[in-house]
């Protein structure tokens, strides 16, 4: 897998996070920021996971992936302190979230899906699956079992 970088939101619980095991694996190429809502962060030219970019393709590998890790209530304020020149793209809308969300403050998106499975799945759309992503997370078999289009990728 070719560089991702992930900014995620400090005030976000780890032990709640999809992406809390992969902390320790020194086998991905990973860049790790960890913000607070506010905190300025230059990344250069990538490629955004984002609900409003155009569907990710296997030409959007040249670019590093670039995944903000946070509420989708402090997305908007994350992104506006991230600066690079974005190409944002979005994953299919069909794909089915494995990780249980129950928000009694706001309501989350229909599609969207916890940081592990959207890194997960781009792995896929970008032609360099990698299933040992899913490893140490609790929902993994489940997210896949729920998309079997994934299979059908590539």
């Amino acid at each position: 897998m070719s560089k991702t970088i992930i900014i995620r939101l400090n005030k976000e619980s780890p032990k709640k996070c999809s992406l809390t095991p992969l902390r320790q694996r020194d086998d991905l190429d990973i860049e790790w920021y960890h913000c607070n809502l506010g905190d300025e962060v230059e990344v250069g030219a990538v490629t955004l996971l984002h609900p409003d970019g155009v569907p990710l393709t296997s030409a959007d590998a040249e670019r590093p992936l670039l995944l903000i890790d946070s509420s989708w209530r402090d997305l908007p304020r994350m992104l506006s302190t991230v600066h690079g020149d974005f190409a944002l793209r979005c994953l299919p809308k069909s794909l089915v979230t494995a990780y249980p969300r129950k928000s009694k403050t706001f309501e989350d998106p229909e599609t969207g899906l916890a940081s592990v499975e959207a890194l997960h799945a781009a792995t896929v759309r970008l032609g360099r699956r990698d299933d040992s992503l899913l490893e140490g997370y609790y929902f993994g078999d489940k997210w896949l079992e729920l998309n079997p289009q994934l299979n059908d990728e590539n």
